[in-house]
């Protein structure tokens, strides 16, 4: 199966092959088709798999540039998801005349605004900034066609729940809507219902991702010593790329402190540090300029970055969906990748459920 037989145009087919893409994956090739022929669909497919396109390449074929208004949007629950989905649609624009908008706190609202007063085609954005925009009538979503919730498990229920019932009412009831996430429960299955229409499943089996490609191992420590174990590991593994994460933004702050005391180049990420300098630092980490990026589950999610070799999960996460977020940064794009997480008696009940979840149980790692 190549992109042309999924209903994609030849402008998009070339401009897919000069990123280096020419093979869709299991979630594209899914999913495509139905959303061109403008079903709405319900997709779980695992972090890592292409989701972003599977959207993406079919808003493209429907949206109309030469209809004045908003057809796209997708909404998204971070900035860093926000601003990455953007950058692949800017790829793909290439061989399309569509006007994006990018609509996420921390970006000068002015400059959106100004935007705004030119003719837009597909919005992405994060739940709070749209809802600024949509109490300033600066965006209207009378005309939308196709309504994409990325990260639904956390758009519908977790955190953004009434955010996204008061964005809905402002849309067109005739269209069209877009469920994706890495893991749906029964409970978000439930809401998901109820924003769509007759919704086409997609279960996309995501065992490959976590147990084929990465190889899992378990530090047993304290967290005393938690901190000498890390760098232990760090030392014998030198990763090319890393992701270090911590449970709360005061370990990631800490931590940082304490590696670039140690010499490690490393910088942090969290919710805290303003998004001028977040944009900094995640260019820094994608030409590799930095090793180690120490961040909190802001930069679990969506977060597509080439080359990450190794994942460290200093704390414990508190769910197997987490663990899975985490360590789908690596290991990508069928490459090999390694993940490690130190656990301290205390988190052993965490631990084991973790491992049933997953059905492995993740080997120990035995330090000199």
């Amino acid at each position: 199966m190549n992109f042309k037989q999924l209903g994609i145009s030849n402008d998009l087919v070339d401009r897919l092959s000069q990123i280096g893409i020419n093979s869709p994956t299991a979630i594209q090739e899914e999913s495509i088709p139905l959303i061109i022929n403008r079903k709405d669909i319900i997709a779980q497919s695992q972090t890592g798999t292409g989701k972003t396109f599977a959207f993406l390449l079919p808003m493209f074929e429907n949206i109309n540039p030469k209809e004045n208004n908003i057809q796209g949007l997708i909404i998204t629950p971070t900035r860093e998801l926000a601003l990455q989905i953007s950058q692949a649609a800017e790829k793909l624009n290439a061989a399309k005349e569509i006007n994006i908008l990018a609509a996420y706190g921390g970006k000068d609202i002015k400059s959106q605004l100004n935007k705004l007063k030119k003719n837009i085609h597909l919005v992405i954005a994060t739940p709070g900034r749209l809802l600024d925009h949509l109490d300033r009538e600066s965006i209207n979503l009378n005309k939308l066609k196709t309504l994409v919730i990325d990260e639904a498990d956390q758009m519908l229920l977790m955190g953004f729940k009434n955010e996204m019932e008061a964005i809905i009412k402002e849309t067109n009831k005739k269209r069209q809507t877009l469920c994706f996430s890495a893991t749906i429960d029964s409970d978000v299955k439930k809401l998901a219902y109820r924003h769509t229409k007759d919704p086409v499943e997609i279960t996309i089996k995501s065992n490959e991702i976590t147990l084929d490609t990465i190889k899992q191992e378990v530090v047993e420590t304290t967290d005393r010593h938690k901190k000498d174990s890390l760098c232990k590991v760090l030392n014998n593994d030198n990763p090319f790329m890393a992701i270090i994460f911590c449970r709360t933004k005061r370990r990631v702050d800490a931590l940082e402190e304490a590696l670039a005391i140690d010499g490690y180049n490393c910088e942090k990420l969290h919710s805290d540090i303003t998004q001028a300098k977040r944009e900094r630092i995640m260019k820094s980490f994608r030409k590799a300029d930095l090793q180690y990026l120490i961040a909190t589950d802001v930069a679990s999610r969506g977060l597509d970055i080439t080359g990450v070799t190794h994942i460290y999960n200093y704390d414990i996460p508190e769910t197997s969906e987490d663990y899975i977020h985490r360590i789908g940064r690596t290991g990508r794009a069928g490459k090999d990748g390694y993940t490690c997480m130190f656990v301290d008696p205390k988190n052993t009940k965490t631990l084991e459920q973790i491992e049933s979840d997953i059905k492995y149980k993740i080997p120990r790692r035995i330090l000199d």
